[in-house]
């Protein structure tokens, strides 16, 4: 399974600054750790290029980024300071989902251990995301006429506003989100499908409503191509999160994302997301599960395809 990965996805950020960035190499190294992905498969992006951003973010915007020029207010609404560090992070970033939805179109099912920022407008950022990675990543495939129509099932806690403001109107994008409805942002521009939780919300209810509205996000789009945040924000006990998934509940979740859209023989492009748990190695370790049972996945369908002896 091949995976992206830089260094440089890691930057300090002043402390105590709430975003894990050590999220990244954690997971990084214990993917490697665990044998769940070879060190041969981790693909290195480089900063994706100005005309690639431009196919989704302002002239403007992009110029205030590169330059360090942004205001106070789209700073304080960004919610982390501008650096260069942070420029070179962003486009990193956005070029490694554009790397894993190209190997996925390839292999079935890839990933980026950074992205998922979704947050980020055509304009400007919000909630810590800097520029849209899956948005950037689609539009960029559909100009190389590599795919047409495309799913963006969005399970973070937070509704991807970003991306629905980016794709409203574009009938090829389905966005579905499911969210908790009293959480950030206060304003939610709608998704294709938006689906707002309640406070507390377990597993049984959330799995339950996962399968029916995946289930008809993927007949309706008919995707040639699904990006998935996985953030893992919706377990119980994390900073920001305000759901109530177990941990076993989130690897359910995972299991059935894989098998629904792999079984439908639709490719798969994995991005983290966001999650705040009460330490970053434990936000690591959540994020890792869904690529355990991606590998899971992987492993079951090597032993169909085995010949008999």
């Amino acid at each position: 399974m091949r995976v992206s990965f830089h260094p440089d996805y890691r930057i300090d950020l002043p402390p105590p600054h709430p975003f894990p960035m050590g999220k990244h190499p954690l997971l990084h190294a214990r993917l490697l750790e665990a044998g769940i992905v070879a060190a041969a498969d981790v693909m290195t992006p480089e900063e994706a290029p100005l005309e690639m951003l431009a196919r989704v973010h302002t002239p403007g915007y992009l110029q205030q980024l590169a330059t360090g020029t942004l205001p106070g207010a789209a700073l304080r609404r960004l919610g982390v300071p501008w650096s260069e560090r942070l420029w070179r992070r962003s486009r990193l970033a956005v070029h490694g989902t554009w790397l894993a939805a190209r190997a996925a179109l390839v292999d079935g099912l890839a990933g980026n251990l950074a992205g998922g920022t979704h947050h980020a407008f055509a304009d400007h950022g919000e909630g810590f995301c800097v520029l849209n990675d899956v948005a950037v990543a689609v539009r960029a495939l559909k100009a190389e006429a590599l795919l047409r129509r495309a799913l963006i099932l969005d399970l973070d806690v937070h509704q991807g506003n970003g991306t629905a403001a980016i794709f409203a109107g574009d009938r090829d994008v389905c966005t579905l989100s499911l969210h908790g409805e009293r959480n950030y942002p206060l304003v939610k521009p709608p998704s294709t499908r938006d689906v707002g939780l309640a406070d507390g919300v377990g597993d049984e209810q959330y799995l339950a409503v996962l399968a029916t509205e995946l289930a008809a996000a993927l007949g309706a789009a008919g995707p040639e191509i699904v990006f998935y945040v996985a953030g893992v924000d919706v377990v119980a006990g994390d900073r920001f999160g305000r759901l109530a998934l177990t941990p076993a509940g989130l690897r359910s979740r995972e299991r059935h994302v894989i098998e629904a859209v792999r079984g439908r023989g639709v490719p798969l492009v994995i991005v983290p997301g966001g999650g705040y748990a009460p330490s970053t190695l434990r936000t690591a370790q959540l994020h890792a599960i869904v690529y355990e049972e991606a590998a899971a996945y992987l492993e079951r369908g090597a032993a169909r395809a085995a010949p008999a002896s």
